[in-house]
């Protein structure tokens, strides 16, 4: 956590209680893990995120539904009908599994950019790999380590200057508390973390007030815009 000294501070990304009763409001236990994802995944949905990581815990929650059930139970058609998103298992256990929800084609713009490749080959990655076989060496790397890999940073689309920090190929100083460690000038790294806040609570509201978030979906394929705010520089994403 910031020091009670530092000055800048990141908005809390969801409001923690509603946020955790909306997929609660879905008696169908695939409409339920469908607006669980939708939640997670809202940055990647509307646009200025490239994947998002969603764990799914093997625990009942309140309202009775085990979400990673759920997912054993019916993973194949929620991949079909969350097709806006590819949802890929990148680690899995008796008490959890851990997805990585992207837009193949933001994620192929995203690590494309130069300076994503230049930190990814100081990780040890091979550069001239396409982004489905540098997620391949990714998962590869989860499996075989007991260490969380830190550059899963740069494949989520925190700012490289923030994960280059993190790691400790850059020297930067550490400024505050987001959802990530940020470094540095701030301001960017925090219009960025405000971002991602907002969209959640657009998604928050969209989904208390709809019937089906399938149908939601379905409307976001035609327009994202008519949902989300204007976006932030993307440029955020490389400094």
């Amino acid at each position: 956590m910031a020091s009670a000294t530092t000055k800048h501070t990141v908005s809390s990304i969801r409001p923690e209680m509603e946020y955790q009763q909306i997929p609660s409001r879905f008696a169908d236990p695939r409409d339920c893990l469908t607006a669980h994802l939708m939640l997670e995944c809202a940055e990647t949905l509307a646009g200025i995120k490239p994947a998002n990581l969603v764990s799914l815990v093997n625990r009942v929650r309140p309202c009775g539904k085990n979400l990673y059930s759920i997912w054993h139970d019916h993973h194949q058609s929620l991949s079909t009908s969350m097709n806006i998103l590819r949802l890929r298992v990148l680690q899995t256990s008796q008490r959890a599994l851990l997805l990585f929800c992207y837009h193949p084609g933001q994620l192929d713009k995203h690590l494309a950019h130069a300076g994503i490749r230049v930190l990814l080959g100081k990780a040890g990655y091979d550069i001239s790999l396409s982004s489905e076989e540098l997620l391949t060496s990714l998962a590869d790397k989860i499996a075989g380590s007991a260490n969380f890999p830190h550059e899963i940073g740069l494949f989520i689309g925190y700012p490289a200057k923030d994960v280059a920090a993190f790691m400790g190929l850059v020297d930067l100083p550490f400024t505050c508390q987001g959802p990530w460690k940020i470094y540095g000038n701030p301001e960017k790294s925090i219009c960025l973390a405000n971002s991602f806040r907002d969209s959640r609570q657009v998604m928050v509201s969209r989904l208390k007030s709809c019937g089906s978030p399938l149908e939601h979906l379905a409307a976001l394929k035609t327009s994202r815009k008519q949902f989300f705010h204007p976006h932030p520089d993307k440029s955020s994403h490389y400094q």
